[in-house]
């Protein structure tokens, strides 16, 4: 019989890919959840050479290498078959992640990815989620930057909220910083894009699909406000981001709004029990939405520009080769295909702000807030740096409180890991949750 891995990084020569692979070598010890890990990807020799990038030490014990292509599914449920994690690189999603949740959901095996392709993601839930409850596949998406921290960010602003205090709102920005050059994840650019090209299937999913539980938010919906924002408070211009998080979020509140006691774990203890109800009654629902942010004006009008690009191109074919090609040019410098350079990579991190605005007294709700609670998730580098670590700290949270975790079923990463020891993880390898100030407020957002 086959030796069952612990974690397969699938897609492991890819540039996030070796990333992981770097970062999950860390964990590799006989005295960590990871005790045995594999790469596996189409390529063999690419594979190979990933691992040698990869290790600062030969220290590690031996490293398998599988092949598996998405173009091949019988070499996709051998992989599965060998391994109770697989961890996936390979986007964009909507292109090449099918086959590898059939695969996974089949063998019942669990699946972690870094997408943050709305679609796709949805599409997994409607098609999967039965089969994988059945089967005991656990499958979550958006395990990277920046739907974890977006989705964690949230709750931990959440839950500053002291009874009889509540949430209206919670605006989060996101602030990606560097001495030298932001320069992003090609990959990134490319669901973009495809994103556009797939704007009408994701309507048509959602429209066909089960209507979502809404849940109840004191107060009124925040007004969309101007297009360019000033938010003085935090010293940034933002734009809003069409990003999956907003939507990611709403899914685990509508989950919530289900289950008001979170998702009960397949073999948790009374312990854990205790623990997951107490984190889920401090969760308090609220409207959410995310923007980009610069500490400039210049930055935002760049941002905008490579958002006109890709929504004009991105509708025709000849449009989206242009994009694809040459991504440096319609992108305003902000993305290009070899991404960025170790220096810019060392050089980079974030600053995400959540800006809850609510009521001092859900007995009393007034037109306007008049409570304002400022929280803060900060990180190293986005795409190469903070996204392994995030996914990593994910895998190993599987690894060692699967029993805490739902038997299986299609979820977003918030529903799940929210009263795990997920948000200490992150926090414990460089990633900060941090309460900035609680004020009275008496102008409008």
């Amino acid at each position: 019989m086959a030796e069952i891995y612990d974690i397969i990084i699938f897609g492991a020569s890819g540039f996030t890919g070796k990333h992981v692979v770097k970062e999950a070598l860390k964990f590799l010890s006989p005295n960590s959840p990871l005790k045995s890990l594999a790469l596996a990807g189409r390529n063999p020799s690419k594979l190979v050479e990933t691992l040698k990038w990869a290790s600062t030490s030969t220290s590690h014990p031996a490293i398998p290498v599988i092949v598996a292509d998405t173009s091949d599914p019988p070499s996709l449920r051998r992989m599965a078959s060998q391994t109770k994690l697989v961890v996936n690189c390979v986007g964009p999603f909507r292109l090449h992640g099918d086959p590898v949740v059939a695969a996974c959901v089949e063998s019942g095996c669990d699946y972690l990815d870094i997408c943050g392709e709305p679609e796709f993601m949805e599409r997994m839930e409607a098609v999967y989620h039965e089969k994988a409850v059945e089967t005991g596949s656990l499958v979550v998406s958006a395990c990277g930057f920046d739907s974890v921290p977006a989705e964690l960010g949230f709750l931990f602003n959440s839950r500053q909220w002291v009874s009889p205090a509540v949430p209206n709102r919670v605006q989060a920005y996101i602030s990606p910083e560097s001495d030298k050059r932001i320069v992003g994840n090609f990959a990134t650019f490319v669901s973009a894009v495809l994103g556009m090209t797939n704007a009408d299937k994701l309507k048509k999913l959602r429209r066909s699909g089960r209507k979502r539980t809404r849940p109840s938010i004191p107060g009124y919906a925040p007004p969309k406000g101007s297009t360019i924002e000033h938010q003085k408070k935090i010293g940034v211009w933002a734009v809003k981001l069409p990003s999956a998080d907003a939507t990611i979020v709403r899914r685990t509140l509508s989950m919530f709004t289900d289950n008001r006691s979170g998702l009960q774990g397949v073999n948790e203890n009374a312990k854990q029990a205790e623990k997951r109800v107490a984190f889920w009654s401090k969760v308090k629902p609220a409207h959410f939405g995310v923007k980009i942010a610069t500490k400039n004006l210049v930055g935002i009008l760049r941002i905008i520009g490579m958002g006109l690009s890709i929504r004009l191109l991105g509708r025709y074919f000849f449009g989206r080769w242009l994009l694809l090609n040459f991504p440096s040019v319609f992108s305003l410098g902000l993305f290009r295909k070899n991404g960025p350079t170790d220096d810019e990579i060392a050089s980079a991190g974030f600053k995400m702000w959540f800006l809850g605005r609510g009521f001092s007294d859900t007995n009393v709700v007034s037109e306007e807030p008049d409570t304002e609670i400022i929280t803060r998730v900060t990180g190293p580098e986005l795409g190469y740096v903070t996204t392994p670590i995030v996914l990593v700290q994910c895998a190993l949270t599987v690894l060692e409180q699967r029993g805490d975790l739902p038997k299986g079923g299609v979820f977003p990463p918030g529903i799940v890991f929210g009263p795990t020891d997920l948000q200490d993880r992150l926090q414990e390898n460089g990633i900060s949750f941090d309460v900035i100030s609680r004020s009275w407020i008496s102008n409008k957002m």
